[in-house]
């Protein structure tokens, strides 16, 4: 039997090991927690890009599972035509620079369009769409018809509109990422590239303020 003083460091070492790794792992998962204890719940959880829940979870169609954001989404489209339309008709009727009448044409096209596809959408998914602009979008409409000079008009229409497109962007592409909804991808698919054409040609007009956006 080995004598006593030389056991003593043996299962010294063993127990500065244990304790070592021990502190290790406490370490390691206190990094993991770290960021759930900071936000209160996942990341994942949280709404994005100013998505309205309706409360009606997710639910199965022909053409795919059909998420809340899909049909906000779906709905957020049909809502800017209601006054990027009238908007772009008012562009028309005022007497401002071609590139302003320029980016009017494409806001009148271009929600055409996706007011025709969105109320497609709309139908086969039985998803109930907006008629009329909300509170906010009728108040930009009202400040366009109330500007009092060309000028006025120009600067108030540039930067509302491109403003609007630069927030729905984002959710744009969002759903065209995540939505496993044939019908909402593809609706999506032709928003996103119809919502940069109208940055683009408002950007165009000279009349963007960048630092307000």
């Amino acid at each position: 039997m080995p004598p006593a003083n030389l056991t003593r460091p043996i299962a010294s070492s063993r127990t500065i090991g244990t304790g070592l790794i021990i502190g290790a792992l406490a370490v390691t998962l206190a990094a993991i927690l770290i960021p759930v204890s900071l936000f209160g719940e996942s990341s994942a959880a949280l709404p994005r890009n100013g998505v309205t829940d309706d409360g009606g979870g997710t639910v199965s169609t022909q053409y795919g599972p059909l998420t809340a954001t899909d049909r906000d989404f779906v709905r957020k489209v049909r809502l800017a035509g209601t006054w990027e339309l009238p908007a772009g008709r008012l562009a028309q009727q005022r007497d401002v620079r071609d590139a302003v009448k320029t980016a009017g044409e494409h806001l009148i096209e271009g929600h055409t369009e996706l007011d025709r596809r969105s109320e497609e959408v709309g139908r086969a998914l039985g998803i109930t769409l907006p008629n009329q602009p909300n509170a906010q979008q009728q108040g930009w409409l009202n400040e366009m018809t109330s500007a009092g000079s060309s000028a006025q008009f120009e600067r108030v229409f540039a930067n509302r509109l491109r403003a609007a497109h630069g927030k729905v962007f984002n959710l744009v592409a969002q759903v065209r990422a995540e939505s496993r909804n044939s019908m909402v991808r593809s609706l999506a698919t032709r928003a996103n590239a119809i919502v940069l054409d109208h940055i683009t040609v408002l950007e165009d007009t000279g009349l963007v303020d960048f630092d307000t956006l």
